[in-house]
């Protein structure tokens, strides 16, 4: 991106509060025309807060935002919007209950003939604005009916459709498949073109070196690295974020012994419509990761062992047969599934870090035991403290947690039941690089007292850096069983993508 292209926003020394957090603490950023500029940062680094003062939700406490128009910021999201600054967030805010295209124009910008909506003017308008995402959806279906990811691409199509200056994507990518991710990149080029400024925060390093012209990086609060990409390679990026170096314990294993004993094993076992004839084994101290394309039926399976779906075949745990009509008698049983949408099936957000953290525990006790709060008080504190966990306190409510932190309350709530095998989907989803070394740390302490691990993840990288042994699965089928020393990024693609 050339330097002579206009500045379309700038934020200069902006500072924001939050009671006795110190949000920001003077950062700043420039946006120009035509350009795809990366945010990125850790968890809490403060790229939430930056995005909110550049749209007008929040209001900096010192500082200044100017452009598109105006030289004191805006005074509320609406005047943002109107001014040109769309956002678009991880979590789609589409009305299920709507059409696609009622959603894509919703409100006054829905064409009316005689006062009245015209609805044909209506579905052709919003299906335009699609084909400029490769979308080829029928405006009149309910939003509903859409997978994440095309619930995910409608929502930036509604973006687009007004007229945006500066488009901001704040992890758009988190619910796309690899296809979907490369039609909105190619929606984002095209859009460059058009002279549109987007802003792009993601906690996948990948997309960022792949479609960002600039980058600049928050930490603590303050920006403190800004350059075009080619300033940046992966690991003096990520020292930026952190603050160190990127270490190689974050991404290695340590020697450690996988026992004997074999925790799970299965034998053709078989899902209708999700997967079939697969044969798992799962020994004490060792990680199987779960490795494939979308709709490989990697979720499915650990779903099926958790008691949530009826699957066929032969399940023993510890060489006894199974059957799990529930998820409360797996977990009975010594069995823990941590899921990949923490904030719909991991967490109860309204409740504080404690009471996510002993909720799975406690479910296991009398129903109506005696209260024994300072005992309880004393297992939150040490759990916190072993995960690494940043709250103001035990009460404070989850939601107010970073996503890398609500994702170890997560993980704790689980290690909590004392699994004897537990798993994992998607354990990293949109957490930074220093979340993922913390969590990995906790998968490896786990391994390391003889708990056996799933894992599910769709980056290759993760995989490789913390299993033992990787299963690629392609359409609901067992393709292959590596150690981790026969295994590469290349191998794993091709074998999941069905390419043997």
């Amino acid at each position: 991106m050339e330097a002579e292209a206009e500045p379309v926003l700038r934020a200069v020394g902006v500072h924001k509060r939050f009671g006795g957090v110190h949000a920001l603490r003077g950062a700043h950023i420039t946006i120009r025309a035509g350009e795809v500029h990366g945010l990125t940062g850790e968890n809490g680094s403060g790229k939430s807060t930056l995005l909110k003062v550049l749209n007008g939700q929040l209001a900096p406490d010192a500082g200044t935002v100017e452009g598109l128009g105006r030289v004191a910021g805006f005074k509320g999201a609406r005047d943002a919007l109107q001014s040109g600054v769309a956002t678009v967030s991880q979590e789609t805010t589409l009305a299920p209950d709507l059409s696609i295209a009622e959603n894509i124009l919703l409100g006054h910008r829905m064409p009316r003939r005689a006062g009245v909506i015209d609805w044909r003017a209506t579905a052709a308008r919003a299906a335009e604005t699609m084909a400029t995402l490769g979308l080829e959806l029928d405006p009149r279906s309910p939003v509903r009916k859409l997978r994440p990811d095309q619930a995910q691409m409608v929502e930036i199509a509604r973006a687009l459709s007004m007229n945006a200056r500066v488009l901001i994507l704040d992890e758009p990518t988190s619910s796309l498949t690899d296809d979907a991710v490369s039609l909105l990149f190619d929606s984002v080029r095209r859009l460059c073109d058009q002279g549109v400024a987007t802003v792009f925060v993601s906690h996948r390093l990948d997309e960022i070196f792949s479609i960002c012209d600039r980058v600049t990086v928050l930490r603590d609060g303050r920006t403190v690295g800004k350059a075009p990409i080619s300033g940046f390679d992966r690991d003096s990026l990520v020292s930026l974020m952190v603050g160190a170096s990127l270490e190689q314990a974050a991404h290695e294993s340590a020697p450690h012994r996988v026992e004997e004993r074999t925790v799970l094993r299965t034998r053709n076992l078989s899902l209708p419509g999700a997967f079939r004839n697969v044969d798992l084994e799962v020994r004490a101290g060792e990680i199987v990761g779960l490795a494939g394309l979308v709709g490989a039926g990697r979720t499915e399976l650990l779903e099926s062992l958790f008691g949530l779906h009826r699957p066929y075949g032969a399940v023993e745990i510890d060489g006894e047969p199974r059957w799990y009509r529930s998820p409360q008698a797996a977990m009975r049983d010594g069995v823990a599934l941590v899921p990949a949408d923490r904030k719909l099936q991991g967490l109860v957000l309204g409740m504080s870090v404690g009471e996510n953290l002993l909720m799975a525990s406690q479910s296991r006790l009398f129903r109506l035991r005696v209260p024994r709060p300072r005992h309880e008080r004393v297992a939150v504190a040490a759990a916190t403290q072993k995960l690494g966990i940043r709250a103001a306190s035990q009460s404070a409510s989850v939601d107010t947690l970073s996503g890398g932190n609500q994702q170890k309350v997560l993980l704790g709530k689980w290690l909590e039941t004392r699994p004897r095998l537990l798993m994992l989907d998607e354990p990293t989803r949109g957490v930074d690089v220093g979340a993922k070394a913390e969590i990995y740390r906790i998968m490896r302490e786990a391994r390391e007292q003889g708990v056996g691990i799933v894992v599910s993840s769709s980056e290759t990288p993760e995989l490789l850096a913390i299993c033992d042994t990787i299963v690629v699965m392609f359409r609901g089928r067992v393709v292959a069983a590596l150690p981790r020393e026969q295994a590469d990024e290349a191998l794993i693609t091709r074998l999941g993508g069905g390419h043997g």
